[in-house]
């Protein structure tokens, strides 16, 4: 054996810095762009932001690119025009005859009796939560110290939903009680408002609430204790026979128990709404679809003019190497941001348009007229990879005349046609799935194999399995558990 020195040449595939940023600002949402860029912004000293980002100023980003690349010592990049360019350390003049004016203004403006009248819209209110309603019935009630603090405990481990999902002997270990304690404080609690909270599990849920019911609950508890899977699965007739009632009884009871609430704590829960900002439009112009971009509150970057000349003049005020070192690292890593931004903007764009084509008699008709679709498609019209078009589409949204959609949501796999026609998406398949169960008779649902041929007499060949799968998906009962008998 021996050592030897041997040189060879292979292919590698490298990833630069510069090209992983890229592919993360691609996949990126749009809040997360704007965080992202924000973030940029405050640590980048070359960066500023722009109040309007003009057409030219990528062309001239990418030439400032070339420039650094040739010649570092001598950097240009021009991305506002000659008459905005400014000495960062002049102050705009302020005009003090017209403040002054002002000023003098305001006290006659403000004795003239016209007061601003408040606008109780626009007060924001607090709503209590469940933790909240629950320690203020303590301190209602009158509890003793001990007794408080164990309430205190056990209220500190229900959930949301109202339930006490920790075993009492574990909180007793953790906050060094004891459990005779927590146990009579949670008797309490379970007397409290709302009806069920601090149950610890569905049964003892119901049961709280029925107790609370001023009629004879016998038969509702014992419902509850021994025949609750039965009435998960609404099978009413081995319930009727385990209480030895009729059917018509055991319904009624039925209908109490479904007024109760599973979840105590849902009143209480916070109904923030979730806003969903567009990245595209698709906006019809007489017979055609046009794709627009939507620019509103991405912040506009450009290359600050201070540092610009800075290094376009050669000079360098500190006379410190590392310093000129730096802010040309910062000046290339500037430029590639807005390159990044530049070049996704650009390809959501693209894929956009593509969609709009391929799927014209959505954007005309509806979800009901959707084609299948899928990355490939996209990919070969574009010119671009498949995972580049699935990053895209990821956490990106579309306004279209028909609502908004994600973009992901325009590629659905195909159903054969029965009369041998063109395949039909699978979202259209399952919103005529979703249509024709809403028809149906709640007291004869329809089950998964008529529905299969109710589906292929609309034209569409399709197995009994993905009937289930697709009623999964769409959150549709079984027919068992979807038959009513009031």
């Amino acid at each position: 054996m021996a050592l030897r020195q041997t040189m060879s040449l292979s292919q590698n595939l490298v990833i630069t810095p510069q090209l992983q940023q890229a592919i993360k600002l691609l996949q990126m949402s749009r809040l997360e762009l704007e965080t992202q860029v924000r973030s940029e912004l405050e640590e980048n000293p070359i960066l500023e932001e722009a109040e309007v980002l003009k057409e030219e100023d990528f062309q001239r980003t990418k030439e400032a690119e070339t420039q650094t690349s040739v010649d570092n010592s001598e950097v240009a990049v021009d991305t506002t025009s000659s008459e905005s360019v400014q000495d960062p350390q002049k102050q705009d003049e302020f005009e003090w005859e017209s403040y002054l004016e002002t000023q003098h203004k305001a006290p006659r403006e403000a004795s003239s009796g016209q007061e601003e009248i408040m606008n109780y819209e626009n007060i924001i209110s607090s709503t209590q939560t469940l933790h909240e309603h629950i320690y203020w019935q303590v301190k209602m009630t009158g509890f003793s110290e001990q007794e408080g603090k164990a309430a205190d405990a056990i209220i500190a481990h229900i959930d949301d939903d109202g339930y006490l999902k920790v075993p009492l002997n574990q909180i007793a270990e953790e906050e060094k009680l004891d459990i005779d304690d927590l146990e009579d404080a949670l008797s309490l609690i379970h007397e409290f408002d709302p009806p069920g909270v601090g149950a610890r599990d569905l049964k003892e849920c119901l049961l709280i609430q029925a107790k609370l019911l001023e009629e004879d609950t016998n038969d509702l508890v014992q419902l509850i204790n021994n025949h609750l899977k039965d009435l998960e699965k609404k099978n009413y007739e081995a319930i009727a026979k385990g209480l030895n009632r009729s059917m018509e009884e055991v319904i009624e009871i039925c209908k109490i128990i479904y007024a109760m609430e599973p979840k105590p704590g849902r009143s209480y829960a916070g109904n923030d709404t979730h806003y969903v900002t567009p990245d595209v439009y698709v906006y019809k112009v007489g017979d055609d679809y046009v794709v627009s971009l939507n620019e509103d509150g991405l912040p506009k970057l450009k290359i600050s003019n201070f540092y610009k000349n800075m290094l376009k003049g050669g000079a360098n005020p500190t006379g410190d190497q590392k310093a000129s070192e730096y802010i040309q690292e910062k000046l290339k890593s500037a430029v590639w941001l807005i390159k990044s931004i530049h070049q996704r903007q650009r390809t959501i764009f693209k894929v956009t348009d593509s969609i709009v084509k391929h799927q014209k008699e959505f954007f005309e008709k509806g979800a009901g007229h959707l084609k299948p679709m899928v990355l490939r498609d996209i990919a070969n019209d574009i010119g671009m990879h498949e995972s580049t078009v699935s990053r895209v589409t990821t956490s990106k949204y579309v306004h279209t005349p028909q609502g908004i959609y994600e973009l992901k949501y325009f590629f659905n796999s195909g159903i054969s046609s029965s009369d041998g026609g063109e395949d039909l998406a699978s979202e259209s398949v399952k919103l005529k799935l979703k249509e024709i169960v809403s028809k149906e008779d709640p007291k004869k649902p329809l089950s998964d194999q008529k529905l299969v041929e109710l589906l292929r007499k609309e034209g569409i060949e399709i197995a009994r399995r993905t009937v289930a799968k697709y009623r999964d998906v769409l959150k549709i009962l079984p027919s068992s558990q979807r038959k009513k008998y009031f």
